[in-house]
């Protein structure tokens, strides 16, 4: 304590939410404590106990070893273990916290999200019963349960699990600047699967033409973004482009006044994810580089964006 350590510690907590109301409910989510049992934390009446601490850097990727004044010289990225398919109740908490969390971006105009991918986005595919099912399915053929196969139809998500996903596709068009780059095989790939699991009798044919439906439904919708430069339900910004080079995985990151974060996409379902400032730095240049071989089809190029998705429904329409 002489050494002003855990002054620091408390000054890294406002500094990842400046807003005190917000950084209280936080902790209050976070810890399962009264509201007054934060204020006294936070005015030093009494201490953080050191579980709590450990607790609260984990979470919120808050190093110690600088705080106390050790510079390893490493990058920490971090993981959460999520059941999306019926989540707990610590599970379904840590996802209304981030449901939460997008939601205040809107109060921030230069708020900036940039998605690089070679797979649908949650934020895309959330919307669409069936394409949301299926890459369910998709994550537990891979890999879920060795010791048995689950057929589509047996795919159940529970009603709490359906309420976050809406919940979460409409949070994420509050974002004020939106930023899509996409492989070029992007449709092409999910077609491909789709046809997969109907070969080999995973998928019915009566399912797999409601995944059909929501694929023409997904690229309606995403024609009608590309055409205005908007979310037409919070006109939004967002911007468009399809990569000419291929992309191995789906990179991402958020920029706000108050907090940075960049992602990268492990296992299909997870992300590993870091809020070190020099390494979104650098993440953000990467990305931002990959424009250079990448054509804008928002707004801007009437031409190569019907193109596109003339050729994504003809591809769509070979289901």
């Amino acid at each position: 304590m002489e050494n002003n350590w855990y002054d620091f510690f408390i000054e890294a907590l406002h500094h990842k939410y400046p807003k005190k109301s917000q950084l209280t409910q936080e902790l209050v989510d976070l810890l399962y404590i009264e509201r007054e049992a934060v204020y006294r934390r936070l005015r030093k009446d009494v201490l953080f106990p050191v579980d709590e601490i450990v607790k609260i850097a984990s979470e919120w990727n808050i190093s110690l070893d600088e705080i106390i004044g050790i510079s390893t010289g490493q990058i920490s990225f971090q993981m959460r273990k999520m059941n999306y398919l019926d989540p707990s109740d610590d599970e379904t908490r840590f996802l209304r916290q981030i449901i939460r969390s997008i939601g205040y971006f809107k109060d921030f105009p230069n708020t900036e999200f940039m998605d690089i991918c070679n797979k649908f986005p949650r934020q895309i595919f959330s919307g669409y019963e069936y394409l949301n099912k299926f890459n369910m399915f998709k994550w537990i053929y891979q890999y879920g349960n060795e010791d048995e196969v689950v057929p589509f139809a047996k795919i159940e998500l529970s009603p709490e699990r359906l309420q976050l996903t809406a919940d979460y596709y409409q949070a994420i068009k509050k974002v004020p600047n939106t930023f899509f780059i996409w492989d070029r095989m992007l449709f092409d790939n999910f077609v491909s699967d789709i046809k997969y699991f109907n070969a080999v009798q995973m998928i019915t044919k009566e399912e797999k033409d409601l995944i059909r439906k929501d694929l023409f439904a997904l690229l309606d919708y995403m024609q009608e973004v590309a055409s205005k430069g908007f979310f037409p339900e919070t006109h939004n910004k967002v911007t468009i482009y399809i990569s000419q080079l291929s992309i191995n995985t789906n990179y991402s990151y958020v920029l706000t006044p108050e907090a940075n974060i960049c992602f990268v996409s492990v296992f299909e379902k997870y992300d590993i994810y870091t809020f070190d400032s020099e390494m979104i730095k650098h993440f953000r240049l990467w990305m931002q580089q990959k424009k250079r071989s990448s054509i804008q089809i928002s707004e801007v190029d009437e031409r190569n964006r019907i193109e596109y998705f003339t050729r994504q429904r003809q591809l769509i329409s070979t289901l």
